[in-house]
């Protein structure tokens, strides 16, 4: 087994630290935070997506500069996409599941505010299928969900506006958030000169923030985490991935995110009923409306029920996004699934602070990485 003994989180947001600083400021955190000494790790995985948005395209060895005792510690950089920080916590869990590592490193960064945003959704438009979907950026992607649901099964912008006001309201409690405001839903309903159409349907309050920061976690093996001053195993992971071009899924169905998160809550011998709370992917408004549907809370064209029964919400059978979500909580890409494991893991030991969700036992991660293609489904719990 595989267990979480330690964690780092900066804060999300506009920062003036370097991809280096944040890097050096999680991982160094999340080292302490476990009791691990430095000269203990056996292996670094760097979640990064990069897509050249900063100068640092080899930034695997530069979690090296934590310490000088991690000098010549084997470390890698991994990429998927948006789930670039969960292919590090898989690269990592796998590392310790074959004997191969004892104690793993695992750090999720980006740097992404310094450049405009024509450029950021360049570089992210190189995750999607380039021979037929080149020059369209993922809120023109996640548009082409959203039309489709709509004209399936009718104009859901109030929904959409309900989820983005949701997570916004729960990221005041979340004070590593990118951004602390509550929003209305008439607010986030109607397009206006401050929240403007991106891609139609969705406006501003449909996307996601692009942001600096970085997350990290300490992974141990069971005799190794016998001993740290807390534990969180991993009673399912699972990785999914579906074709990339969009003309080859039905946009609607979401079958890799379904497969990934049904198959984890089956393989942790756990129902729906028993996961506690959850942290997934809301890159957009509609990517969360889908997913509600895609881990089986509603029928197809149903999930607005999820919202209007109160089953998401803060004290709901199962609220999804506590932290703010990428909506609020803030994306930088590389480090959004390792953020959700770390805010899980917190979550099941009691430690979330104002965002605790009472009794939390079973928490489920999904990151996902493009339009569905990467997925990654996780379900963690205390381990003692």
């Amino acid at each position: 087994m595989v267990q979480i003994i330690g964690w780092g989180h900066t804060r999300f947001g506009k920062l003036a630290e370097g991809l280096e600083e944040l890097i050096v400021q999680a991982g160094g955190e999340a080292l302490a935070h476990s009791g691990v000494a430095p000269g203990d790790v056996d292996a670094i995985f760097v979640g990064h997506f990069n897509g050249g948005m900063v100068p640092e395209g080899f930034p695997s060895s530069l979690a090296l500069s934590i310490h000088d005792d991690l000098r010549f510690t084997p470390a890698a950089r991994l990429e998927n996409a948006c789930a670039s920080g969960s292919a590090a916590v898989y690269a990592a869990r796998d590392a310790i599941e074959s004997g191969r590592a004892k104690v793993a490193l695992v750090i999720g960064v980006e740097k992404m505010t310094h450049l405009p945003t024509a450029e950021v959704a360049r570089g992210l438009g190189h995750a999607a299928y380039q021979p037929e979907e080149a020059g369209l950026s993922f809120p023109q992607v996640f548009a082409m969900f959203a039309r489709a649901y709509f004209d399936r099964y009718g104009d859901h912008a109030r929904t959409l506006a309900e989820i983005a006001a949701k997570n916004h309201a729960n990221a005041m409690a979340n004070p590593l958030a990118h951004l602390h405001k509550a929003l209305p839903v008439e607010f986030c309903e109607v397009a206006s000169e401050k929240n403007p159409v991106v891609a139609d349907p969705l406006k501003v309050t449909d996307c996601s923030l692009v942001s600096d920061g970085a997350a990290a976690l300490v992974m141990a093996a069971d005799d190794v985490a016998a001993s740290a001053p807390r534990a969180v195993r991993f009673r399912a992971a699972v990785q999914v991935n579906d074709f990339l071009p969009m003309s080859r899924r039905d946009p609607l169905a979401f079958e890799g995110p379904a497969r990934a998160m049904r198959t984890a809550i089956a393989e942790a011998g756990l129902t729906l009923d028993d996961i506690d709370l959850a942290e997934v992917h809301d890159c957009f408004t509609i990517a969360e409306l889908l997913v509600y549907e895609a881990m089986g809370l509603a029928e197809p064209g149903q999930g607005a029920r999820a919202l209007e029964e109160g089953i998401v919400r803060p004290g709901g059978a199962l609220p999804v996004n506590m932290s703010g979500g990428l909506k609020a909580k803030g994306h930088p890409v590389g480090a959004t699934g390792v953020s959700m494991h770390v805010l899980v893991a917190r979550q099941v030991l009691g430690e979330a602070g104002e965002m605790q969700v009472a009794g939390a036992e079973h928490g489920l991660v999904f990151n996902m990485g493009g339009s569905g293609v990467a997925n990654y489904a996780s379900v963690l719990e205390p381990a003692r």
